[in-house]
C-alpha cells in the first residue's frame, strides 16, 4: 500500500510538462533517452546489492528484537524517501548531468561540488565498483567454481571491463541491461518471499515477528536503535545516482522526480518484506549469527539446496546490478566538471557515434580496476563514509539555501514536508557522518584527508580557467 502522504507528492507532478530536449542537449550534448523506468531500474537496481540478501544479520546483532529491527529497516526507509523527495525538487529544477555535483555548485560554489566530484572519482564509485566486482569474483562465484587467486582477479577485472564497454557504447545498453538486472534481482527477493510464505512446510512461527521484546526504553536501547539506523542507511543508499543521469533524462522534469520516489519507495517495500520473510523462518537471534548469509540459510530450509543455491546465483546477477548503476551514472558527475574546466579536458569529450561520455567511462573503469588488483580500496573505501554523508547532507540543505538564493528558479516538483522532510535527513546523515566520526575516527581523519587532497588540484585547473 502506498503511504497517504505520497499521493500528495504525485499530485503535485501532474501539470509537469515536457522540456525542451533541443535545448538541453545544446548544454549537455548528451542525448535524453533515459525513460521513466529506466530511472526506477537505476533506483532500485542500485540500491539492492547482495546486501539484503546477506547482511540483516549486521542489524539483528545490535538491536536483538524483531520488533526494533523491522522498525530500524523501516525508519531508515524514510529517511531516505525524505532524502530523496529533496533530490527530486533538486533534479527537476536543474536537469543536467551531474546531478549533485551540479546541485552543490549551484547552493555553494565550484569548491565544494569540485571536492564532490573528486572524492566520487578518487574513491566513492570506483570504490564501490572495485567493491561489488571483488564479491563478485571472491565471495560468490567460488561457490559455484574453484578458482585461484590469479583467476579471481581476471574475474574482478573482467567484471568492471564488461560494465565498462556496455555503457561505453550507449546509455541505452547500459539502461536495459540495469533493468534486466533489476527484473532479476526483484525477482529473486519475490521467490524468498513466496517460498517463504507459502512453501514453509510448517517451519515458519509467527512468534518471531513479536519475541523477543524489546524491552524497556533507555539510552542504551536507543543507542543500539542509532547504530542499526546507521546500518540500514548504507543499505539504502543508492537513490541519489539517478540525478547524475538527469542530462540524458526524457522529460525530466517529471520522470526523474517520479522514478525517484517511487523507486525509493519501492525499495522500501522490498526491504520489510524480505526481513519478514526471514523472521518468519529464523528467530531474530538465528538471524544474528547467521554471520552473513541470511537468505540462503532461509531457502536451505524451505525448499532444500537447490533453492539456496539458486538465491546464491541470483546473487550474482544483484551484484553485477548495483555496479552497473555506477558505471551507467557517475561518468557523467566528471563529465560535468570537465565542462566546467575543473577535470581532465578529454574527459568532457562525447563520443560521435554512441553520444556517451566514453572518456569519463574508460576513466572510471580502469581506475576501478586498479584499485580492485590493488586491494587498495578496502582500505580507502572506509575512509570516506564520513565525508561522503557530510556531501549528502549538505546537497538535501541545498534545497533550503536554493529556495532563498535561487527564489527565481522555476520548480516543477517541490520538496513533500518542506522544509520538515530535508531538515530530518540532513540531521540523519550528520548523525551517520559523527558516528562514523566517533567509531573510527582515523578512518574519518584519513577520509578528509583524500577530501582535502582535492584543494591543490581545483587551485590547478581553476588557475588553468584564467590562462
Amino acid at each position: 500500500m502506498i503511504p497517504a502522504f505520497s499521493l500528495d507528492i504525485f499530485r503535485s507532478m501532474e501539470n509537469i510538462g515536457p522540456t525542451s530536449d533541443r535545448l538541453d542537449k545544446k548544454h549537455t550534448g548528451l542525448p535524453r533517452v533515459l525513460g521513466f523506468w529506466d530511472i526506477i531500474g537505476i533506483v532500485i537496481g542500485g540500491v539492492i546489492g547482495s546486501g539484503i540478501f546477506l547482511s540483516p544479520s549486521e542489524i539483528a546483532q545490535v538491536v536483538p528484537s524483531p520488533v526494533l529491527m523491522i522498525g530500524v529497516w523501516v525508519v531508515g526507509g524514510l529517511f531516505s524517501l525524505f532524502g530523496a523527495v529533496s533530490f527530486a525538487e533538486l533534479g527537476a529544477a536543474m536537469p543536467e548531468a551531474g546531478g549533485i555535483y551540479i546541485y552543490l555548485r549551484e547552493a555553494y560554489g565550484p569548491l565544494l561540488s569540485f571536492l564532490f566530484g573528486w572524492t566520487l572519482f578518487l574513491v566513492i564509485d570506483s570504490g564501490a565498483i572495485a567493491t561489488l566486482a571483488v564479491a563478485f569474483s571472491y565471495n560468490m562465484l567460488p561457490r559455484f567454481a574453484e578458482m585461484t587467486p590469479l583467476v579471481k582477479k581476471f574475474v574482478a577485472a573482467g567484471f568492471v571491463t564488461f560494465l565498462g564497454i556496455v555503457n561505453y557504447i550507449g546509455v541505452r545498453w547500459g539502461a536495459r541491461l540495469q533493468n534486466l538486472l533489476t527484473v532479476i534481482k526483484t525477482g529473486a527477493i519475490g521467490i524468498v518471499v513466496v517460498a517463504v510464505f507459502f512453501f514453509t512446510k510448517g517451519h515458519g512461527n509467527v512468534h518471531n515477528f513479536v519475541e523477543p521484546k524489546p524491552g524497556p526504553l533507555n539510552l542504551g536501547l536507543l543507542s543500539a536503535f542509532g547504530v542499526g539506523l546507521v546500518a540500514s542507511l548504507w543499505a539504502y543508499k543508492g537513490w541519489e545516482a539517478a540525478t547524475y543521469s538527469a542530462g540524458e533524462t526524457k522529460n525530466p522534469q517529471r520522470n526523474l522526480p517520479l522514478g525517484i520516489i517511487i523507486g525509493t519507495l519501492s525499495v522500501i517495500v522490498i526491504y520489510v518484506l524480505a526481513n519478514l520473510a526471514y523472521l518468519y523462518i529464523l528467530p531474530v537471534g538465528k538471524i544474528a549469527s547467521s554471520e552473513g548469509r541470511v537468505a540462503l540459510d532461509v531457502m536451505d530450509i524451505v525448499t532444500g539446496p537447490f533453492g539456496a543455491a539458486l538465491i546464491a546465483f541470483l546473487i550474482l546477477f544483484s551484484i553485477l546490478g548495483a555496479a552497473n548503476q555506477n558505471m551507467l551514472t557517475s561518468p557523467r558527475v566528471y563529465f560535468a566538471m570537465a565542462r566546467d574546466a575543473l577535470f581532465f579536458k578529454k574527459i568532457a569529450e562525447i563520443h560521435p557515434k554512441f553520444l556517451t561520455p566514453h572518456v569519463s567511462i574508460v576513466a572510471i573503469s580502469l581506475w576501478s580496476i586498479l584499485l580492485t588488483l590493488t586491494g587498495t580500496f578496502k582500505q580507502l573505501f572506509t575512509y570516506v563514509i564520513f565525508g561522503e554523508w557530510i556531501f549528502f547532507g549538505l546537497t538535501v540543505a541545498s534545497v533550503i539555501v536554493l529556495r532563498k538564493k535561487r527564489a527565481d528558479l522555476a520548480r516543477p516538483y517541490k520538496t513533500w514536508g518542506y522544509p520538515v522532510t530535508p531538515i530530518i535527513f540532513v540531521l540523519a546523515a550528520l548523525y551517520v557522518a559523527v558516528s562514523s566520526l566517533f567509531s573510527a575516527f582515523w578512518n574519518a581523519i584519513g577520509g578528509l584527508g583524500i577530501i582535502c587532497l582535492g584543494i591543490p588540484a581545483y587551485l590547478y585547473w581553476k588557475g588553468k580557467q584564467k590562462k
